[in-house]
């Protein structure tokens, strides 16, 4: 099933990710890499971040047609700029979830909603293709930020709260996460 164009009822339009927009993801990372790190901590410092992030973007665009991973680029409507990233992923800490979702949005588009915007068009897409997805949502305990959009995700979309920390491996290290699930139904 090929990801479609989302739209979205604010400033953006998901479009599935492609390797074209490697420049602009990169321009994004520059411009704040503690955010990048906390989206996607696998990332290495400095130029090695630059063939991790162009083979996440070809690993991506790839997955557009399957059914394992759904991720989206996120551009504002107005001026076609690249906004930041969210999708569906198979990084996952329990059999029964279907997918872990993921999300990075750009300094200057932060505390505007897109995330959340983003996120109920993704859910709402994807309730409407399957019967049941169970989805993960983890966020280091110390991401405030993230916390918080996960909180606001949760309430709207009856999501409840892990007891207690999931461990993530990162760079040989064990790191403790908060995991959040989400169940979608069918017409959710």
């Amino acid at each position: 099933m090929d990801i479609p164009v989302l739209e979205i009822e604010s400033e953006v339009i998901l479009r599935p990710v492609s390797r074209r927009i490697l420049p602009e993801v990169m321009e994004s990372y520059y411009e704040d890499p503690e955010a990048a790190k906390a989206a996607l901590p696998w990332l290495k410092e400095g130029e090695k971040a630059r063939s991790q992030i162009a083979d996440l973007m070809i690993d991506l665009e790839m997955h557009k047609e399957g059914n394992s991973i759904h991720f989206w680029a996120i551009h504002s409507s107005e001026d076609n700029s690249f906004v930041g990233l969210v999708g569906l992923g198979d990084e996952l800490q329990l059999a029964a979830s279907a997918y872990n979702l993921g999300y990075w949005v750009r300094r200057d588009w932060r505390r505007k909603g897109i995330a959340r915007a983003c996120v109920d068009a993704i859910f709402k897409w994807q309730s409407a293709r399957t019967e049941h997805s169970l989805i993960e949502i983890t966020v280091h305990p110390h991401n405030e930020a993230g916390l918080a959009v996960c909180k606001s995700i949760c309430k709207k979309w009856k999501g409840l709260a892990v007891e207690g920390f999931v461990p993530i491996e990162i760079d040989g290290r064990t790191i403790p996460h908060v995991l959040h699930l989400v169940q979608l139904n069918r017409g959710d």
